[in-house]
């Protein structure tokens, strides 16, 4: 009894960890291995915090320019002896005993296209005098309105709104061409791991037919129908056949780690990938993908926004060389008294004018040399951005020639790959009834693996084209739609 509980529960163990091994067993298409890179990768999380990042950065800057509701304060306590200048020049040493203490509450307003500055604004102070007696003494203002206006001074305001907005344009335009690149990226890590499937499969087919074919070699030897060079080639033959599926296992099991690795699988999970054996038949239009690449990918907005750039920061050495002027006007209520109602009991009026100058006489060429750096810097914008567009448009334009002549070059790889395994198992029949030699067989055996090769890496070309091409454009063409990112 005790011996087939044993049994029994050998035999259930063993069918539970051969359900879990199936079970992390996972077989996945080029869509789906895309999709989880996409969604689960590192590379895909890195992405999505920087896009984050990137919003509350313009948020930051969309605050800038409403109101803001700020409350301050102060408070001063002073125990000390100072130095008191007397009216003959002298000094006398004094003791001090106070403190003083000051709340504020302020509303502004930010005004771009001026760079002008409006507040509202009340205050409070107190000050105590603790020496002999405590006196107490409250004043401040009520309410007042004021205006801070910079005058002939560069407006970082007004170009921040020209700058910013196309900042975070260009920023979504980035999340979805990452996307697209670790589309890319999954793409190679596919096939390399596809081609090395390919490999393992070749060395473990071509280990099996060595095999047979010596076994059947040394009965004809042992017969004398065989000579013992050949026997020896054969044997040759099939000890390189088992160091090639040894190292081809290992390059299996390496490239698959690192796919692994990159979309966010665990290690132990056993991957099978399954070939995509259709090509979608599309056409691509050149014309469509520069209109389309213009649109929607982020060196386009780029380009804006340097040359953008370079006009402020010439705007900004340009203000800077000439008159600057502050002016500051406030008008409201003040008071002061002993108690705390004092100050908001009958308040007297207010007002307030300032007006700061600051304008360079004499500064030996320091203005002119930045503007003229300005002025340089921004000429350099304009040949840069110019010839970077030319670039950007003979990428497009190469990409799609180059992606037209790819499908037909698959299916040549394809036909090829037929062909050579339907002549290799030729050339194995005929080799096993002694029609051709060792020679011919091994040739064939060569065709056959190299075939089997070029068309995974024509398979590789095309799809490694198809998702470059999507990058260049953020445009399925497949679908005839702009690829926005869920």
């Amino acid at each position: 009894m005790n011996k087939v509980l044993c049994v029994s529960l050998l035999f259930a163990v063993s069918f539970f960890i051969n359900s879990e091994s199936r079970a992390q067993s996972t077989a996945l298409s080029l869509y789906e291995v895309i999709n989880r890179a996409k969604s689960q990768s590192p590379a895909a999380l890195r992405a999505e915090t920087q896009k984050e990042n990137r919003y509350w950065q313009y948020r930051t800057y969309l605050a800038d320019y409403k109101p803001q509701l700020v409350l301050d304060g102060s408070e001063n306590y002073t125990n000390e002896v100072i130095a008191a200048p007397q009216p003959d020049g002298t000094i006398e040493y004094r003791g001090v005993h106070q403190n003083r203490g000051a709340l504020g509450l302020e509303l502004e307003q930010r005004i771009g296209f001026a760079g002008s500055r409006i507040f509202v604004r009340s205050n409070l102070e107190r000050f105590d005098n603790y020496l002999r007696e405590r006196t107490t003494r409250y004043g401040g203002n009520p309410a007042f309105i004021g205006i801070e206006q910079p005058i002939f001074q560069f407006n970082n305001l007004r170009w921040n709104r020209r700058i910013e907005p196309l900042r975070y344009q260009e920023s979504q335009k980035e999340y979805v061409e990452e996307l697209e690149a670790i589309a890319v990226r999954a793409t190679n890590l596919f096939f390399d791991l596809l081609l090395a499937q390919a490999s393992l499969d070749i060395a473990q087919k071509n280990l099996a037919n060595n095999d047979t074919i010596y076994k059947i070699a040394e009965g004809r030897y042992n017969l004398g129908k065989v000579a013992e060079g050949e026997l020896l080639q054969l044997e040759l033959t099939l000890m390189r056949s088992q160091q090639q599926v040894a190292q081809a296992r290992v390059d299996m099991e390496t490239t698959a780690l690192r796919l692994k690795s990159y979309i966010g699988l665990n290690d132990n999970d056993n991957i099978t990938l399954i070939p995509p054996s259709e090509i979608p038949d599309f056409d691509v239009d050149v014309n469509v993908a520069l209109q389309e690449a213009s649109n929607n990918r982020q060196a386009a907005i780029a380009f804006k926004r340097q040359q953008l750039e370079a006009d402020r920061d010439l705007a900004r050495a340009r203000a800077s060389s000439g008159l600057n002027a502050n002016l500051r006007a406030t008008f409201g209520l003040t008071n002061q008294g002993r108690q705390f109602t004092d100050v908001y009991r009958n308040p007297e009026d207010q007002q307030g004018v300032a007006l700061n100058l600051t304008m360079p006489i004499i500064d030996w060429g320091r203005q002119r040399s930045r503007i003229r750096t300005a002025e340089a810097n921004q000429q350099l914008i304009e040949y840069t951005v110019a010839q970077d567009q030319i670039n950007f448009e003979q990428e497009i334009f190469t990409q799609v020639r180059l992606f037209e002549i790819l499908p037909q070059q698959t299916q040549i790889a394809q036909k090829s790959d037929e062909i050579a395994q339907r002549r290799y198992e030729l050339s194995k029949n005929r080799y096993l009834i002694g029609k051709i030699s060792i020679t011919d067989l091994n040739i064939a055996m060569q065709e056959k693996d190299e075939a089997r090769r070029s068309y995974v890496a024509a398979l590789r070309d095309f799809w490694n084209a198809y998702y470059n091409l999507r990058q260049m454009t953020l445009y399925d063409f497949e679908l005839n739609i702009p690829i926005i990112p869920d």
